[in-house]
């Protein structure tokens, strides 16, 4: 995919194309490529990764680490997002209000989606992967574009290539054997990261779900909320303090005995049709514990999860600022545009000034991702900034439309919904 790209890139930036004038043309025809090299790196990635037979687990390699700060995207990043963006507003828009009233994506739509290889992200090349180098800042630019059309419907979308991507980083040659064909396969699963418990105050470290050694394996009792997609899943990995161990990964088949899932509709990000997994005595393999209970693993997963919501965060709070910028302008009162009023000026740039603030954290903590840095401080940073500023942004949005701010026929109050989830829900997304 990476080289396609590269391949249309130097095509858009030959001068040839603006000396015969044909750069319009050019790039529709660039716009329709990537889209269409996409699909084919999800087909070729498929064929090969079924036939791959793996001795040893496969890792993405880590982009250089740089001095330099600057976080502007790739070529390929750039015309990947715009990509994603095209597909969140034709298709994911026009969908979200019946997602939402439905609390369900509609089945069509996430096929669509997997057409565009969301989960080979985070999966190495020989695995049928479509990213040469560890991606995190590409997942966090696909998750921005893919909230803007909708962020229930984005997590949705994005809840399999969580799955796909942990396997990435932390599993080992049977698990990626065993799992990662069918999530950059024709059929992608329904799956999901369940870190979330229904308790007050949740801290990831500290959790309620156990996990024990019994006959080989592992047996786990406890409740994970607002998974995505739970009453579907076929795969989940699920977070459980491990005795003698502390917090750890599994991987949970749907098939394992011991789980049932419950409806578990929140205020926000209600197309994601999330659920409660109830683990009663569930018995898992010796084989299902991922990245060997190592708590930097677990530790690092919690961080990506967050820095996956930072990314939605910015998707969302883009759409509204894109949304009330022309309406403060068409809208009159007293004769006049509202937009001429200070305060309505103001407030409308003060959202931006805070999404800026916002998507240079989030870009700058995933960047230290892909070199091999720290990123703990950054990603806390970036979480707060979303958690806080997102939440502030929904409510400034329904704020400046008055009396349509507040009824379903603008999105704006389903925006102020879904952005409260920054700073509450934890995992269900991986970057």
């Amino acid at each position: 995919m990476a080289v396609s790209l590269r391949t249309l890139n130097r095509l858009a930036s030959s001068g040839l194309v603006d000396r015969f004038g044909l750069r319009e043309s050019t790039e529709r025809l660039l716009h329709g490529a990537s889209k269409t090299t996409m699909r084919t790196a999800a087909r070729a990635g498929r064929t090969f990764a079924a036939a791959q037979k793996l001795t040893h687990p496969a890792r993405q390699p880590r982009a250089r680490p740089s001095d330099l700060f600057d976080l502007q995207p790739t070529d390929e990043q750039q015309m990947l997002r715009d990509s994603v963006r095209d597909f969140a507003l034709e298709k994911l828009r026009p969908t979200a209000r019946l997602a939402d009233e439905a609390c369900a994506t509609p089945p069509e739509l996430l096929r669509q989606a997997g057409e565009l290889g969301l989960t080979m992200v985070g999966v190495p090349e020989e695995l049928g992967g479509a990213v040469a180098q560890r991606a995190a800042v590409t997942s966090v630019l696909i998750g921005e574009a893919l909230a803007g059309g909708d962020m229930g419907i984005a997590v949705a979308c994005l809840a399999p290539a969580a799955v796909s991507t942990a396997l990435g980083l932390w599993g080992d040659a049977d698990q990626q054997a065993r799992y990662l064909p069918a999530l950059v396969g024709d059929d992608v699963p329904a799956a999901a990261l369940a870190l979330l418990e229904p308790y007050v105050l949740f801290d990831p470290m500290r959790l309620e779900t156990k996990a024990r050694r019994a006959g080989g394996g592992y047996v786990l009792n406890g409740v994970k909320s607002l998974v995505p997609r739970a009453a579907d899943g076929e795969l989940f990995i699920v977070a459980a303090e491990l005795d003698q161990s502390g917090p750890a990964l599994f991987i949970v088949e749907s098939a394992a005995g011991g789980i049932s899932v419950e409806p578990d509709p929140a205020m926000g990000i209600r197309a994601s049709a999330t659920g409660r997994l109830i683990l009663g005595d569930c018995k898992l393999p010796a084989d299902a514990l991922l990245g060997g209970a190592e708590l930097e693993v677990y530790r690092d997963c919690v961080q990506l999860a967050r820095l996956g919501w930072c990314a939605l965060t910015l998707g969302g709070g883009q759409a509204v600022l894109d949304y009330v910028i022309p309406y403060v302008n068409e809208r009159k009162a007293f004769g006049e545009p509202i937009s001429n009023r200070q305060a309505v000026a103001f407030a409308v740039a003060e959202i931006a000034i805070e999404l800026e603030g916002m998507r240079l954290a989030t870009y700058r903590a995933a960047s230290r991702v892909d070199q091999g840095k720290t990123f703990a401080r950054e990603t806390a940073l970036a979480r707060r900034l979303c958690a806080e500023h997102g939440a502030t942004i929904g409510s400034r949005g329904v704020q400046l439309l008055g009396g349509h701010g507040y009824v379903k026929e603008h999105p704006v109050e389903r925006w102020y919904r879904d952005l409260r989830a920054a700073g509450v829900v934890e995992g269900g997304l991986l970057v």
